[in-house]
């Protein structure tokens, strides 16, 4: 029986509560007529660029089915002469006028992809040191008669904190279509530097007036004191459109468009660079602090378990069974025994709790401090879906601690009717919070985690009772559409257990209720590289934060959301969207570099939080990483240094390094790695599953003291590629979606 969730009424499309000046003065202006400067076309569409009394105007109208107008330049006073430039690189257009408050210049690029995508960038050189004290919002939505006030649809997700600057709408009457605006704000990084702004919820507002507010200073009585310099180029807009025929409201439709959407803007960025990262020495190091450091671990009944935090808190399953499944990773990757993996797994047995018949959260002697009925819904999942991967490999134990447990996790999903809240007690699942916010939602995504689980326990017994569980759990998440994510790692193993589903029944309904999962995701993505204050020292470019409204990204959350998406695309197959696969694979290339910077060693001391951290303190001599990061850099480790982070350092290494056997050097790749054979004794053939058009870093490291031998590294096209020596390695680009060969 399929489940559905009822999300509160959505204001009704139609008539508005009322409409700005701002609306009002481009509907007269529109009918009174603005001076066109320029007539241009895309995908089907006209482009005008018109001049108005106080803007810039670019004007996408689609054949009587309305269109919309966006402010590509504000120019109190009026535009003046209107003059055209040279074009530069891609440029469809450029135009130069002068204004009041100085010298603007308008880059127009037209990408007639099979999503066309209008790109407009726009720079002011201040005549004068220039106080900006407020900016409208650039966008609005046009009917068949050029009416602001008329048109009617409904924005579908709009930015969040200060991830990625999107709007996605879709207008129904007239039936312009759905379309996707992105503000780059990594162009912008210079402006919010100079005004002392950040684009917090700044891609928003009410229909019709949407889009870009650019962050102006609190206007508290006194003027901003923050002026934009004056004779320099200052880019102050980067807008990009992309645009689909269509505007129906299917939840999965409309998941679906948004991620081909989003991947046809993401192809025209311009992407920030990475740097290759030593994941096994920082493994190694991660692997001795945990085992030496007395921060590290506590022993309890004769056990060793793992602190949460540095010296701190309560030894918990959910931190026990994620350091333990990733060093077992590393184990197998090495193949060689780690020492502590058995220490490890030795107490795992403390935590089950034989009347309940399930794994608990604290262990039995929990401090008075906590309550130890209390469990987060996804707390009771997490431990279970680690402990099925050992089991899936081989574990007796694991397996018996996941059978014995897994009832239980099917009892609490009845009893909740696969809608979880935000925490219970587990010994009678009376709830203790509810919901997250007034909508009364409450951890959205947990039927997620739930689903991989109960396919896991489907794997191991191939009993049909929990393929139907997962079903189950993958339906009653349906209607939930941007609302799906509760937690990001969450949400990316929902994606999984969808992409499982659907290899598994082979309806394609749960493949497309993957990309709800994913849409919600990456509604959540702060795509954009900020340098703002001490953001500037780290990167963020593609990071997603931990909850849905949570101020900053997590490593937990990061790594474990990367090694879902690597179950995910090794499920996929060639039916996968393209999109999907480009933004999947992007997101693991970029989480390679950025999560190096969770480390409080490979950022300035004065970038990581030294006073009032929430969980105990942070050594910057360990080789743990830091709890959280900030778009908006603010100081690192606020929240603590997260020793149940330690993971990542071992599932980076596992996915990305790979032996080379019987050769003088290992191999690392940016991008998973399909399939490989080894055709002769100097020769080896991989398959890459990145997206059409990527590039992947290919790595040749030595190993040992031998020099490196002489490589030929050619495509599938037959075309060799040249590489570059870099310090003990030589790197290659190649093409991330092809298959690749080595010989030496």
């Amino acid at each position: 029986m399929t489940k559905t969730t009822t999300l509160p009424a959505r204001p009704k499309a139609g008539k508005l509560p009322g409409v700005s000046p701002n609306v009002l003065l481009l509907r007269e202006e529109l009918r009174s007529g603005m001076d066109e400067v320029a007539a241009l076309a895309l995908g089907g569409r006209t482009v005008a660029v018109c001049a108005g009394r106080d803007a810039l105007w670019v004007i996408v109208r689609r054949g009587g089915r309305g269109g919309i107008a966006l402010r590509a330049a504000h120019a109190p006073g009026g535009c003046g002469e209107v003059r055209t430039r040279r074009a530069e690189g891609d440029e469809t257009l450029r135009l130069e006028f002068d204004t009041v408050i100085g010298r603007q210049t308008i880059a127009i690029r037209l990408h007639e992809d099979a999503l066309p995508v209008l790109r407009v960038t726009t720079w002011l050189r201040p005549c004068a040191p220039l106080l900006v004290p407020f900016l409208p919002r650039d966008l609005y939505p046009l009917d068949a008669n050029d009416d602001p006030a008329g048109a009617v649809g409904q924005v579908e997700a709009a930015q969040r904190g200060m991830n990625a600057g999107v709007s996605y709408f879709r207008m129904t009457d007239p039936a312009f279509g759905s379309t996707l605006y992105f503000q780059n704000f990594t162009t912008l990084n210079p402006y919010f530097e100079a005004t002392g702004t950040k684009p917090d919820g700044a891609v928003g507002g009410e229909w019709p007036e949407i889009g870009y507010l650019p962050p102006t200073a609190p206007q508290k009585g006194k003027p901003p004191l923050d002026p934009l310099p004056e004779g320099a180029d200052m880019a102050v807009l980067d807008s990009y459109l992309a645009f689909h025929d269509e505007a129906d409201a299917d939840e999965a439709v409309m998941a679906h468009r948004y991620l081909m959407l989003l991947g046809a803007i993401y192809r025209r960025l311009e992407l920030p660079p990475t740097q290759f990262r030593d994941w096994v020495g920082r493994a190694e190091r991660s692997l001795h602090d945990l085992d030496q450091a007395p921060q590290a671990t506590i022993r309890h009944y004769g056990f060793r378990y793992i602190h949460p935090y540095t010296a701190t808190e309560y030894p918990d399953s959910m931190v026990q069974m994620s350091v333990l499944a990733s060093i077992r990773d590393y184990e197998a990757w090495k193949k060689e025994d780690v020492p502590l993996l058995g220490e490890l797994k030795a107490g795992l047995r403390k935590f089950y709790d034989s009347k309940l018949k399930t794994m608990r959260r604290y262990l039995p002697n929990v401090g008075p401090d906590k309550d130890k009925d209390a469990v987060d819904s996804w707390y009771l999942y997490h431990p279970l879906m680690n402990l099925g991967r050992l089991a899936i490999d081989g574990d007796k134990r694991a397996r018996k601690l996941f059978i014995d447990s897994v009832d239980f996790g099917i009892e609490a999903a009845h009893h909740f009717d696969y809608r979880w809240p935000i925490q219970y007690n587990v010994t009678d699942f009376s709830i203790i919070t509810a919901a997250r916010d007034d909508a009364g939602l409450g951890q959205t995504d947990v039927g997620g985690i739930y689903a991989y689980v109960m396919l896991q326990a489907f794997e191991l017994t191939d009993d049909k009772r929990f393929l139907d569980e997962a079903r189950a759990a993958i339906d009653a998440a349906r209607g939930m559409r941007f609302e799906l994510n509760y937690q990001a790692n969450l949400t990316a193993w929902g994606a999984s257990a969808c992409m499982r589903l659907w290899r598994i029944t082979n309806d394609e309904a749960y493949l497309d209720q993957s990309y709800v999962y994913l849409a919600s995701f990456f509604h959540n993505a702060s795509i954009w590289e900020s340098e703002i204050d001490h953001a500037k020292h780290y990167r963020n470019f593609l990071g997603v934060t931990a909850l849905h409204d949570a101020p900053y990204m997590a490593m937990y959350e990061c790594f474990d959301s990367f090694a879902a998406f690597e179950r995910y695309l090794k499920d996929s197959g060639p039916d996968l969207e393209p999109a999907v696969r480009l933004l999947l694979g992007e997101y693991c290339r970029y989480a390679l570099d950025r999560a190096w910077f969770y480390y409080p060693d490979a950022l300035p001391e004065d970038a990581v939080a030294s006073e009032n951290v929430r969980n105990s303190y942070v050594d910057r001599n360990l080789s743990f990483p830091v709890e959280d990061l900030y778009v908006d850099g603010q100081q690192a480790g606020q929240v603590g240094q997260e020793i149940y982070g330690a993971g990542a350092a071992f599932v980076f290494a596992s996915r990305t390094f790979h032996p080379v056997r019987d050769a003088p050097f290992a191999m690392f790749c940016d991008h998973f790695l399909l399939a490989s054979d080894r055709p002769g004794e100097r020769a080896l053939n991989f398959q890459l599953g990145g997206a059409e058009g990527c590039t992947a870093r290919l790595c040749l490291i030595r190993s040992g003291k031998a020099k490196l031998p002489e490589f030929t590294v050619t495509t599938m096209a037959g075309d060799r590629v040249r590489g570059h020596a870099v310090e003990d390695r030589i790197e290659f680009h190649v093409p991330a979606n092809g298959r690749v060969s080595i010989a030496w």
